[in-house]
């Protein structure tokens, strides 16, 4: 049989992605502005994702799939790496750690990343969150003189690991009851197999009518749980987050979590679509208990890394509201909140950056005792973080958790919407302290900004994102309606 070439157009932005990644490791060597080539690497693979946008392609026999979904969440991507490079510059200069591979690492997570978004297989799938998992566990352990960063890189190694099992024995499973690992053939053969039980039942199947397959979907909720850090596959984020490097921090905290829904969406709703009687069964105490850990345990952190990771925690919880309601409008609200978590999660993490100085941390939320006093800016910036983070209009996260608990309204879930308005509500407590810290206390010493460039540009792109997005959301929600629109 002759060997045809697969349409290499879908598939550009990962080529171009990889081939720039692996140039900056062999410039690392005559080059010292490492982060100029990382810049331009990234603005290269950002330009040819979005000239795809709008136009479909499906290439290596379905295995890689180009549709406004997985543009959509590559732009996120893209913006995440942008915004983490800018952020980074400075900071992994005071940390002594401004080597090539760092830019590199970052480059194939989220080559990993864009992958995962586009796998039409479940093959591609685990190769693209390998490639994102690995590079975030050395990322983790950058900082390779700190016990924590060390501890961090070890602890998300570990448990990832047993996240990658889950997935593994997930895939083994379903490929055993399908005889596939295509994504779009599983839909279609798990529709076959529950048609089947619904006959010889003569009732609406059960959970536990057909328990491989049931098995099956708990596998790959626990796999993708982890990746989205959520309850009770949380366990590795406050540890991780607080020792790893925070402008790898700020990275993780929305790329593998973008990458994880993404993967999420289109294998729930895609290849187990005739069985949501059993993944919403599961998923709907996940993302309430995920909601309840994340709000509550936050209230008592000192540390700010901490009290973030666990209001990602929380964030993920919510984002779950969109996934259980299946619908195209609920895939739209999550892809709407993602992109505006990014915005407003890595803006928090410049602020946290901006407080990193020689001899000074700037971990702690007592640091930012009086900062409205001595750096007044600063102190606006991180309040309008903070404010949209708990959900106060006029930010964008206000929007976009409107839209979010209007989809699992509109498909019925409104206990479950209820929940999370009020778990919203207890958020503002641990929000809104750090702003009591910056405006209601006196500061107990000058802190010293490292501001750059870089941070600022990220500051003026997150805020102003934050605020625009906010009084007027219906550009980025249609856009997002368009990318779910399949679904």
């Amino acid at each position: 049989m002759p060997f045809v070439m697969p349409d290499l157009g879908p598939v550009m932005p990962e080529i171009v992605m990889t081939c720039l990644a692996l140039l900056i490791l062999l410039a690392d060597l005559v080059i010292k502005r490492k982060e100029t080539i990382a810049f331009l690497s990234i603005a290269s693979a950002a330009i040819v994702t979005y000239l795809l946008a709008g136009s479909a392609g499906i290439t290596f026999k379905g295995m890689f799939i180009a549709d406004n979904y997985s543009l959509f969440f590559k732009l996120i991507f893209m913006l995440n790496v942008i915004l983490t490079v800018l952020i980074s510059v400075k900071y992994i200069a005071i940390e002594k750690v401004n080597f090539g591979e760092y830019y590199s690492l970052i480059l194939f997570s989220t080559l990993g990343m864009m992958l995962m978004a586009s796998a039409g297989d479940l093959i591609v799938l685990y190769l693209g969150l390998e490639l994102m998992a690995l590079s975030a566990y050395v990322l983790a352990g950058f900082l390779r003189h700190d016990i924590k960063s060390n501890e961090a890189a070890i602890k998300y190694f570990l448990l990832g690991s047993f996240a990658s099992a889950f997935l593994l024995y997930g895939i083994s499973m379903i490929y055993g009851l399908t005889g596939t690992t295509d994504i779009y053939k599983i839909g279609e053969e798990v529709n076959r197999l529950i048609g089947e039980s619904k006959i010889s039942t003569s009732s609406p199947i059960h959970p536990f009518t057909h328990s491989p397959l049931l098995l099956s979907i708990v596998m790959f909720a626990a796999a993708f749980s982890f990746k989205i850090a959520a309850v009770p596959f949380h366990m590795w984020a406050p540890d991780v987050y607080e020792g790893a490097p925070t402008s790898v921090t700020a990275f993780m905290s929305v790329g593998p979590k973008a990458a994880g829904f993404a993967v999420l969406g289109r294998v729930f709703l895609t290849a187990f679509d005739a069985a949501r009687i059993e993944w919403t069964g599961i998923l709907i105490p996940i993302a309430a208990l995920t909601m309840a850990v994340g709000n509550i345990v936050a209230i008592s952190q000192t540390n700010i890394k901490r009290m973030l990771a666990y209001s990602s925690i929380a964030h993920a919880g919510y984002m779950l509201l969109g996934i259980i309601a299946g619908t195209s409008e609920g895939m739209a609200s999550v892809l709407n909140y993602m992109l505006i978590y990014a915005f407003m999660n890595i803006g928090a993490f410049a602020v946290v950056i901006m407080l990193r100085s020689e001899g000074f941390k700037g971990d702690n939320i007592s640091d930012y005792e009086g900062l409205a006093k001595t750096h007044p800016l600063a102190a606006a910036l991180m309040l309008v973080f903070m404010f949209s983070l708990t959900g106060i209009p006029p930010t964008a996260g206000f929007m976009g958790k409107f839209y979010l608990f209007m989809s699992a309204v509109s498909a019925g879930y409104v206990w479950l919407a209820v929940t999370a308005v009020i778990f919203s509500a207890i958020s503002a407590y641990f929000y809104l302290r750090i702003v009591m810290y910056m405006y209601m206390k006196e500061p107990k010493a000058e802190v010293q900004l490292s501001a750059s460039p870089g941070i600022a540009l990220a500051l003026a792109i997150t805020v102003i994102a934050v605020l625009v997005i906010g009084v007027l959301p219906s550009k980025v929600i249609s856009v997002a309606r368009i990318a779910a629109a399949g679904f």
